[in-house]
């Protein structure tokens, strides 16, 4: 009798940055498994309505196929998903078929199991310990897909400049400006005021979704920054995320995608800091997110 191929399934969600976690922690235990990976891009975003986001790593020559709609666990996914769920809950976490995450801590057992059934991977698996140990694999995985246009391609180079510094300013509370789940403006101050101790006169290049409001949280006169705009909607997101990766210098948000931007740029000693608060809605500053050399503040 042919034993069954191992596959592991991976829900992928959230924006850029979270579907590249869901997606690094199935690659990896795929690969410890000699496992299929097959990606689940739809039942993540179907009842998405608040930020309406899609599958966005196309960007990426990722070697894994799309899940079938009965790998989708269609038709009734939604009872089925909560059904396995259930059955999942009362078994042992190596007997599992359905893995749900626990928490947002990281959690070692992922790391230790060993498969020999196939598995539903359903998390947002946070923090570089979950594919650390296949970050050579990975990175190839995630080179982009280089944007084309002009804009994109004239900035590009400019990024790689020995001064540049990629700074991500993130509003997730829009009223007020700054809410429970923003970083302080202050923050990004001494960021910079620290960033200027290891490289000085940085050229600042600032990603932000609120742009017309960076000004007032950097604090640098206009002359010291460039704020990065033309890459809008969800579309483009992944042409900031690239530039982002082509800086050697890094201040990130509380946020996924700022992380990936720094972990993903290659240069030689790199600098990254980051926030080293906790926020509920942005999740931020768990056990396990933050790698051991980025600078936290």
């Amino acid at each position: 009798m042919t034993a069954t191929p191992l596959k592991v399934i991976a829900r992928i969600k959230g924006g850029l940055g979270n579907q590249l976690f869901c997606y690094a922690a199935a690659r990896r235990l795929a690969v410890v498994n000699n496992a299929e990976l097959v990606i689940d891009d739809v039942t993540g975003f179907s009842r998405d309505r608040l930020y309406r986001r899609n599958y966005s790593l196309d960007v990426f020559d990722i070697p894994a196929r799309k899940a079938t709609p009965a790998e989708r666990l269609a038709p009734f996914e939604r009872a089925r998903r909560g059904i396995a769920k259930f059955i999942a809950s009362r078994k042992p976490f190596d007997k599992r078929r359905y893995i749900v995450q626990e928490g947002y801590d990281f959690d070692e057992r992922l790391l230790r199991l060993r498969l020999d059934h196939e598995v539903y991977l359903d998390g947002l698996w946070q923090g570089e310990g979950y594919f650390k140990d296949i970050e050579e694999t990975l990175r190839r995985d995630l080179t982009f897909q280089e944007p084309t246009d002009d804009a994109n391609r004239a900035m590009a180079p400019r990024m790689l400049g020995p001064r540049a510094v990629s700074v991500h300013v993130r509003w997730f509370d829009v009223e007020p400006a700054q809410g429970v789940n923003n970083v302080a403006a202050q923050y990004y101050r001494n960021a910079i005021e620290r960033m200027e101790a290891i490289a000085p006169k940085g050229e600042y290049f600032v990603f932000s979704d609120f742009p017309e409001r960076v000004r007032d949280v950097l604090g640098l006169p206009e002359d010291r920054y460039v704020v990065v705009s033309h890459n809008k909607g969800d579309a483009k997101a992944y042409a900031d995320m690239w530039l982002m990766t082509k800086c050697a210098k890094h201040i990130t948000a509380n946020s996924t995608f700022s992380w990936w931007g720094a972990w993903l740029s290659s240069a030689p000693k790199k600098v990254v800091i980051c926030p080293g608060v906790h926020s509920i809605q942005a999740n931020w500053n768990f056990r396990g997110l933050v790698p051991d050399a980025w600078v936290r503040l």
